[in-house]
C-alpha cells in the first residue's frame, strides 16, 4: 500500500536534526524478567492488539532490550520530527519518552516504558498513514473510506524490519505532501518574521492608478513574493502581473484589477493560511492510491474537474458543484468511472421530488409538465387521477422521471461512478453558470462545462474516432449506456491549499466551512499552530 518516502521529505523535518542517543538503565536485561513481563501484561491488559502481540511474542521487548538501540533511537529521531508534519506532538511526545527512559529505574519501570513507547509508535504511524482525526465524524459531507492498517502489521514490520526503512515506510508518499509541508515551515518562518504586512485597505484600484493606497498594495506583494522590490508609487505592468498572478494562485478572475474579491483574498493573513496548510497536510494523510496512473481530479473548492496522467493535467473543464446551502453539498469521496450514459433520463433524486416538486403539484397538478409521474410498476401517472394534497413528503408514493431532451436537466451525457451517494459528473442546459467565479449550484452532483470534449477524451481511450462515435449516440436520440473499457479512478477531493504543477501552493475559498470544522477538530486532538499556543 505505501512506499518509502524520499530523503527530501527527512531533510524538511528540521526538528529531526537531532541526534537521540539515550544511555540505557544497567537494570534493563538481555532477556525479559518476571517483572518485566508482569509489568507489561499488566500496563497492556487494555489494549488487545498490544496484549495479544506481547503475549503472542513471549513478551520480547521491541524498545527495552539489550539490542533494541537502534531501533529506540530511529524512532525518537523520527517523531522529533512531528511539529514539520502538523501533527499531535503529545501524542507521542519525545522529550517525555526520553525522560521515562533516563528515569527507569526498575524492571517494572522497564514494563512500563516498553508499552509507552509502543503505545507512541502506533499513534505514531496511525496518524501518519490515515490521519489524525476520523473525517466522517468532523463533517458529513466527508464520505472518503480511510484506510488503517492493523497495528499487528505495524508492530510486526518495526519487529522485523531495518527500523529507518519501516519508518521511511509510513511516510506519506505524494509529492504534494512533500510541498505542503515546505510550505508549512516556509509559513512559520514568515508568522515569525512578522507576517505579510499591513492588510491593504483600498477601493478598486486600476492600471495607471497611483497614490499611498498603491504603494500599500506593491509592499504587500512584494513580501508575499509576487513582486520584485520596487520604489514605485503607480499601478504599473509589473504590479498588475503580479496581481493577475496572485488572483490565478487563489482561484480569482485574472483580470489584473485590484477589487473587492481579489482584496479579500489578499489580506488573508498569513497564520491563516498555514491553518489551510495544516489541514491539507491531514487530507493528504487519508488518501491512498497510485499517484501514478490516469484519474479523474475534481477539487470542489477549484470548481475544476481535471484527468491527470502521471501527475499531469491531460484536460481541464470547468465545473459546477453541490450548493453550500442546505442538503446539497457535494460530498468526498474516490470511486471509478465505469460508464458514460448518452441522451439520458433523469431519475429525479427523492430529495427534489418532496422538497421541490411536490409543493408545486399541491398548487397546481400541471406543475413541472417536464416530468413525468411514475409509479412503483413504472408506468405513467395521469396527473389528473392524483390528489396531490393528500401526500406529504414521507408518503408520496411516485417517482419522477424527465426523458432525453434537450431540456434535460443532465443535458446530453452523465458520466457514472455508481456510488451510494448518487453523484455524478454531467452535461446542463444552464451553461451560463460556468462563467461565474464561485461556481455552487448544483443539487450536488459535478455539471461539467466541456462535456462533450470530456466524451471524447474518455472515447479516445477506446476508438479510433471518438468524436464521430459519440455523435453517432447522440444522433438516435435513445438513452445509450458506452461501457469504459479501461475503467478510471475519480476523486472528489476538498483541498483550500494545494500545489500547482510547478510545486507553488495555490489557495482556495472554503466554500463549504469543512476546512474550518477541520482545523479546529486537529487542535482539540492536540496539533498545536507556532505562534498561536495559548
Amino acid at each position: 500500500m505505501r512506499r518509502s518516502s524520499s530523503k527530501l521529505l527527512k531533510s524538511l523535518c528540521i526538528s529531526a536534526a537531532l541526534t537521540v542517543g539515550l544511555p540505557v538503565a544497567a537494570i534493563w536485561a538481555e532477556t525479559p524478567s518476571t517483572a518485566f513481563t508482569q509489568s507489561l501484561a499488566t500496563a497492556a491488559s487494555d489494549d488487545a492488539a498490544i496484549a495479544d502481540w506481547y503475549r503472542e511474542t513471549g513478551y520480547e521487548p521491541l524498545w527495552t532490550g539489550a539490542d533494541d538501540a537502534e531501533r529506540r533511537s530511529a524512532f525518537l529521531t523520527a517523531i522529533l520530527a512531528a511539529p514539520d508534519h502538523g501533527l499531535p506532538v503529545a501524542r507521542y511526545d519525545a522529550v517525555a519518552l526520553m525522560s521515562a527512559i533516563r528515569g527507569a529505574e526498575s524492571e517494572g519501570d522497564r514494563g512500563r516504558v516498553e508499552l509507552m513507547l509502543t503505545r507512541a509508535y502506533l499513534a505514531w504511524a496511525h496518524d501518519l498513514t490515515s490521519g489524525v482525526l476520523d473525517p466522517s465524524k468532523v463533517d458529513k459531507g466527508i464520505v472518503r473510506e480511510i484506510a488503517v492498517i492493523d497495528p499487528k502489521t505495524l508492530l510486526a514490520r518495526i519487529s522485523a524490519g531495518n527500523p529507518e526503512a519501516v519508518l521511511d515506510w509510513l511516510l506519506p508518499e505524494s509529492q504534494a505532501y512533500l510541498n505542503l509541508m515546505k510550505a508549512k515551515i516556509g509559513l512559520e518562518a514568515q508568522i515569525a518574521a512578522g507576517g505579510w504586512g499591513a492588510p491593504v485597505d483600498a477601493g478598486r484600484l486600476e492600471p495607471g492608478a497611483t497614490g499611498p493606497e498603491v504603494v500599500a498594495l506593491r509592499d504587500r506583494l512584494v513580501t508575499m513574493g509576487y513582486l520584485g522590490a520596487t520604489s514605485t508609487a503607480t499601478y504599473d505592468k509589473a504590479i498588475e502581473a503580479a496581481v493577475v498572478a496572485f488572483q490565478a494562485d487563489h482561484g480569482l478572475t485574472a483580470d489584473g484589477i485590484f477589487a473587492e474579491a481579489t482584496r479579500d483574498e489578499l489580506n488573508i493573513p498569513a497564520d491563516e493560511r498555514l491553518k489551510s496548510v495544516l489541514v491539507a497536510l491531514e487530507r493528504e494523510r487519508w488518501l491512498h492510491f497510485d499517484r501514478s496512473t490516469e484519474m479523474v481530479w475534481v477539487n470542489l473548492p477549484d470548481f475544476h474537474a481535471k484527468i491527470l496522467d502521471k501527475g499531469r493535467v491531460v484536460f481541464d473543464t470547468r465545473v459546477v458543484i453541490g450548493k453550500a446551502s442546505g442538503n446539497t453539498q457535494s460530498p468526498e469521496f474516490s470511486d471509478v468511472m465505469e460508464h458514460m450514459v448518452v441522451n439520458p433520463s433523469w431519475g429525479v433524486p427523492r430529495s427534489i421530488i418532496v422538497g421541490e416538486y411536490l409543493p408545486q403539484l399541491q398548487q397546481n397538478p400541471n406543475a413541472a409538465g417536464h416530468l413525468r409521474i411514475i409509479d412503483s410498476r413504472g408506468r405513467v401517472v395521469d396527473r389528473a387521477s392524483v390528489d396531490f394534497t393528500a401526500y406529504n413528503a414521507s408518503n408520496f408514493p411516485f417517482d419522477m422521471m424527465q426523458p432525453p431532451s434537450d431540456g434535460n436537466a443532465l443535458g446530453k451525457v452523465k458520466f457514472m461512478f455508481p456510488n451510494p451517494y448518487n453523484i455524478y459528473l454531467h452535461d446542463t442546459p444552464s451553461k451560463s453558470l460556468f462563467d461565474k467565479e464561485v461556481r455552487a449550484f448544483s443539487h450536488g452532483c459535478i455539471r461539467v462545462a466541456r462535456p462533450f470534449d470530456l466524451a471524447y477524451f474518455l472515447l479516445g481511450r477506446q476508438s479510433s474516432d471518438p468524436e464521430g462515435e459519440f455523435q453517432g449516440y447522440i444522433d438516435t436520440g435513445k438513452e445509450t449506456t458506452v461501457r469504459l473499457e479501461t475503467p478510471l479512478p475519480v476523486h472528489l477531493v476538498y483541498f483550500t491549499a494545494y500545489p500547482d504543477a510547478k510545486g507553488k501552493i495555490t489557495y482556495r475559498r472554503d466554500i463549504y466551512g469543512r476546512d474550518a470544522k477541520l482545523y479546529d477538530a486537529l487542535v482539540d486532538a492536540g496539533v498545536v499552530m507556532p505562534g498561536l499556543q495559548g
